[in-house]
């Protein structure tokens, strides 16, 4: 491996490893892992900016194409926004940023500073797709304008989810309540959009907020189908013969518990058995993008199961994890 890559690879994943940071102190072996590791992160990264940008560009067809025409509102964050651009002058691209910089903050401190950079980004992005980007009015007609509405913006807030980030962040606050006061994710997310969608019934029209509900079925519904399930947490089996480093991952680099059955693996024509011990991990659907990636790094070739888990009950699932 030539010293430009060996510095590279050096300065951008191995450099906490070793005090030494010099090309001759890292073996062969420490320089492929970490090339390996160079490789898996720019790959992550560059579909995490696809999707994003896949997301934002469909957030703001749904926003611009459909909803602000008729003054239709959505759920959670945008749907703030959105009632708030139907009774004030105010553009909603500023609106969007400034809504959501609570829950900015709020992600930085339960969901660490990369998922909190990467929303900004996201954030960011949309209110510059919504200010500068021109996209036609689509249709008048109100039904198709709540469905296809809903539908866009849906799969836009779910693209990004899938990307890493957020561009709508009732979730991140639903998230930190129920870990606060032990209720389930649902159940605040429906408290939260019944305020708004009575709010919209006073100070727009009954007529506009029974359409809005109806946007807001649309894009809950692509949302869950883009990040393929509607719980709101993962349960995670993993069976790897690198079980003891995943476990130490989750513990320190997720802010996660974990528990350690021990099992057999069959393999082989004969039907082979090995004991083995098996890591198991519940998460939340924003940190399954982040888990997966740290499982490849430490073996690609590790068997990982994922469950819907509807809700839980005790450990560490309820408490703010590690900063990550």
């Amino acid at each position: 491996m030539n010293s430009l890559w060996s510095r590279i690879i050096i300065s951008t994943t191995l450099y906490r490893k070793k005090k030494n940071n010099k090309p001759d102190s890292y073996s062969d072996y420490e320089l492929a892992r970490g090339y390996r590791e160079l490789k898996i992160n720019l790959v992550r990264y560059l579909k995490d900016f696809f999707l994003i940008t896949l997301g934002i560009f469909s957030a703001s067809f749904g926003f611009k194409g459909f909803l602000l025409t008729n003054h239709f509102i959505d759920g959670g964050a945008t749907g703030i926004s959105l009632l708030i651009s139907a009774l004030t002058p105010v553009p909603l691209y500023l609106l969007i940023i400034c809504v959501n910089i609570p829950f900015v903050i709020l992600a930085y401190n339960i969901l660490g500073r990369n998922f909190a950079i990467k929303t900004t980004l996201a954030i960011s992005g949309l209110a510059l797709c919504l200010a500068n980007v021109h996209f036609p009015d689509i249709t008048q007609d109100n039904l198709l304008v709540a469905v296809f509405g809903g539908f866009f913006l849906g799969a836009g807030i779910g693209l990004a989810i899938r990307g890493g980030a957020v561009i709508d962040g009732t979730e991140v606050l639903a998230i930190y309540l129920s870990r606060k006061f032990g209720t389930t994710i649902g159940d605040i997310i429906i408290v939260i959009n019944i305020i708004i969608f009575s709010s919209a019934a006073y100070l727009l029209s009954m007529e506009i907020a029974l359409y809005s509900m109806i946007t807001y079925l649309a894009a809950s519904k692509t949302l869950d189908f883009i990040i393929e399930g509607i719980e709101e947490y993962t349960g995670v089996t993993i069976v790897s013969s690198h079980n003891d480093e995943i476990r130490q991952m989750i513990i320190d680099n997720m802010g996660r518990g974990v528990t350690v059955y021990n099992g057999k693996r069959g393999f082989g024509k004969k039907g082979e058995v090995k004991e083995i011990d098996i890591v198991y991990t519940v998460v939340t659907r924003l940190e399954l993008n982040k888990l997966n990636t740290e499982i490849e790094k430490i073996d690609p070739n590790a068997f990982v199961v994922m469950s819907s888990i509807k809700e839980t009950k005790g450990g560490m699932i309820k408490k703010r994890p590690l900063k990550h």
